[in-house]
């Protein structure tokens, strides 16, 4: 301890809500200076759409960038984040999972047979590193929404207009006071969407590029099967005998497998 210095209670931080995500970021998206952390706020959301698809309640995502390159939508038709209030912390769910740590539905398998993301972090650690995060919930015959700004509330979530639409959509644009460079990479949002359509067979992913002009749709009804003859078309390698092989059982744990023989090595 340097000459001259105390150290008391009075010197112990405790950070509270959001406050730990912002302080050390990279605890929880493993950086902040390249790429990698700013486009992983971009799985943490999508991962929540992908675990409704897979529990049966969605089948299509749009994931949208913005024109200005630095702002990022995604929407699904599930069922919608609930917005009714939580009997104990007496505030609407969706804003305790917004700005809450370890707050969500996985912890069990009552409302999620198999999930993706299990520890209640993604989306309030996308909302803590955002300028701006505004979430629309069509549930219960109406929309609801709610804004943030750096993980906090600008006001209480509001009843819109009926619809009988349903799902989430999460619109967010990533806080410059945390990220060195905030534009997303067409092509790495791509790259990403095009991974997660291969491991979710039947579910369809749509990216529209509102900065480039164009819009994907990747749908892969085989799945990791449709990954396997991706990988042999690159290759230029046809599996020997011709064929792909591929096996799917849900017996309590889900498991699919494809394989094939070529000439020179397994794939």
């Amino acid at each position: 301890m340097a000459k001259g210095t105390s150290y008391s209670a009075a010197d112990i931080e405790v950070l509270e809500g959001l406050e730990p995500v912002r302080k050390r970021p990279g605890m929880y998206i493993g950086g902040t200076d390249g790429p990698q952390g700013l486009h992983h706020l971009v799985k943490e959301i999508l991962d929540n759409s992908v675990d409704e698809a897979m529990n049966g309640h969605a089948d299509t995502i749009t994931i949208t960038l913005h024109k200005d390159g630095e702002s990022v939508t995604i929407e699904d038709n599930g069922r919608g984040i609930p917005v009714d209030i939580h009997p104990k912390h007496k505030k609407p769910a969706l804003e305790i999972i917004l700005t809450t740590l370890h707050a969500g539905g996985k912890f069990s398998d009552h409302n999620y047979v198999t999930a993706g993301g299990l520890h209640g972090v993604g989306a309030s650690v996308v909302n803590a590193l955002s300028e701006k995060l505004e979430a629309t919930v069509c549930r219960e015959g109406f929309e609801w929404r709610q804004s943030f700004s750096r993980g906090k509330t600008d006001g209480p979530i509001k009843k819109g207009a009926a619809t009988r639409k349903k799902g989430t959509r999460i619109f967010f644009r990533p806080d410059a006071e945390i990220f060195k460079n905030i534009e997303f990479s067409a092509e790495r949002l791509e790259k990403i969407i095009e991974e997660k359509s291969f491991l979710y067979k039947g579910l369809k992913l749509i990216f529209k590029n509102e900065k480039g002009g164009d819009q994907k749709t990747f749908y892969y009804p085989e799945g990791i099967k449709s990954f396997l003859k991706s990988l042999l078309e690159i290759s230029n390698q046809p599996p020997v005998g011709g064929e792909c092989f591929d096996l799917d059982r849900s017996n309590g744990i889900k498991i699919e497998v494809a394989f094939c023989w070529n000439a020179r090595r397994r794939l």
